[in-house]
């Protein structure tokens, strides 16, 4: 049994889905700039539940959307004199590859704001249709007083929400208002029955869910700093829509990350992209720092705290190798002590104990360094049989998994014996999508042979 914090009940609860299947959606970025460290934080910490869910026989549909127009991507464009959807979409693909690098590999779909325009339109339009939004001659925006349980995800009440509202637009109603579609008809901007314009932030989201999932669905996920004011207008919009209660079943949110203490800033200048951190540190480091805070907890980033990251894993990995030399030695005992198996079904048992509640990745790992300091005796002391260090590897290797890290390097090794008749066929291939301007095609295949240790050079 799977227990899950669900943001919305403010407590644990056992996961219940129908048929062992799950929708999952998280927030993905706004691209107009490169991914930092914090969005590496939650799509590591939901690739890794993700990952927990499958290994226990869920079908998960995990989908999640990218933010491609909006007010931050414009007015970079306008300072970098790019066009605001090729920028988007460079720095989409700069994301994608720092997820590939991460090995935050379990996202089904990413889908694009730009490429569900009309789903968007239709949902406005049904909005209007039922008294839940108006429009004027800037927009057309959310009646929030038509919707009375605005604000029970953040549990905040009319009055602060009312409050914090900034940048008030005389045409709306009240400034609680958000906006669905803005008018514009300067690039890039879509026709609707509203005239020239592109959709709001909050609009893109529940327009993509229901494309997938329909009215309602098992999980959302995102950062604590999406609850307000983004969740809430989700939560507004899909339910007055469908005239269904609740959106979500299960509302799940990462904690905010800090640098030394410190709220990551720009203006403070301790703003860490993924490419960055991944100059001085390798992606399985952050991984393994992530791993070791409760994913709804604060985290705090630092080199020092990267290094013993760094170190730990390190003990892990060293086991492991220790594990694959001693399956190859010849003089392993026929038979080993009971304590030994206890042990290891104790560690079983436990690890995925703290993982049933709320993926509790830091007592699972503090479990598994208990495991690895008893092994690491018995392995020096050799009294491990082959059969049972074979029952042991596959337990690691269970967890190797679940966590997205490689520990038994070794077993991780792809054959890359190419013959020459197949690498010619790849590059004549590659050569015609060339030739036919496919870039992006040309550069995967560059790519992947690259990953096989296979250099191309385009003469």
């Amino acid at each position: 049994m799977i227990n899950v914090y669900s943001t919305m009940l403010r407590d644990k609860e056992e996961l219940k889905v129908k048929e062992n299947k799950i929708k999952l959606f998280v927030c993905g970025p706004t691209v107009y700039d490169y991914s930092h460290i914090g969005h590496a934080r939650t799509y590591i910490s939901f690739d890794i539940i993700v990952r927990y869910l499958k290994y226990n026989g869920y079908s998960v549909f995990y989908l999640q959307n990218i933010t491609d127009v909006d007010d931050k991507i414009i007015n970079r464009a306008k300072k970098t004199g790019e066009d605001p959807l090729k920028l988007a979409h460079r720095f989409e693909k700069e994301y994608l590859n720092d997820m590939k690098r991460m090995n935050v590999t379990n996202v089904n779909f990413y889908a694009r704001a730009t490429e569900h325009i009309d789903e968007i339109i239709n949902q406005i339009q049904t909005l209007i249709d039922k008294g839940f939004a108006y429009e004027t001659s800037t927009g057309v925006y959310f009646d929030e007083s038509k919707f009375p349980d605005f604000g029970k995800l953040s549990n905040r009440n009319v009055d602060e929400l009312t409050n914090n509202r900034i940048n008030v637009d005389s045409t709306k109603k009240d400034p609680r208002d958000f906006a669905l579609w803005k008018k514009q008809d300067t690039q890039p901007y879509w026709n609707s029955p509203w005239g020239n314009g592109r959709p709001g932030w909050h609009i893109e989201d529940t327009a993509i869910t229901e494309s997938y999932f329909g009215s309602q669905y098992d999980i959302h996920g995102g950062g604590l700093d999406l609850i307000f004011p983004h969740h809430e207008a989700e939560i507004a919009q899909m339910e007055a829509a469908s005239g269904k209660k609740p959106l979500v079943n299960y509302w799940m949110h990462t904690g905010f990350l800090n640098v030394s203490g410190v709220k990551m800033s720009k203006s403070l200048g301790n703003f860490i992209t993924i490419k960055e951190l991944l100059e001085k540190f390798e992606p399985d480091v952050y991984r393994f720092f992530v791993l070791s805070t409760h994913y709804r907890s604060p985290i705090d980033f630092s080199d020092d705290i990267l290094k013993q990251a760094e170190t730990s894993l390190e003990r892990i990995v060293k086991t492991c190798s220790n594990i694959n030399e001693a399956l190859n030695s010849s003089t392993l005992p026929d038979k080993d002590n009971g304590a030994i198996i206890n042990q290891l079904d104790l560690f079983i048992n436990d690890f995925f104990k703290a993982m049933d509640d709320d993926f509790n990745t830091p007592i699972a790992l503090s479990v598994l360094f208990d495991f690895i300091r008893f092994l690491n005796k018995q392995l020096a002391d050799n009294n491990i049989s082959k059969s049972t260090l074979i029952t042991i590897k596959d337990a690691l290797m269970d967890v190797e998994y679940i966590f997205g890290l490689t520990l038994f390097k070794d077993t991780n090794i792809v054959d890359t014996d190419l013959s020459d008749d197949l690498l010619s066929i790849l590059t004549d291939v590659r050569s015609d999508l060339r030739n036919n301007k496919q870039w992006d095609l040309a550069d995967k295949i560059r790519d992947d042979l690259s990953g096989l240790n296979i250099d191309l050079e385009d003469k």
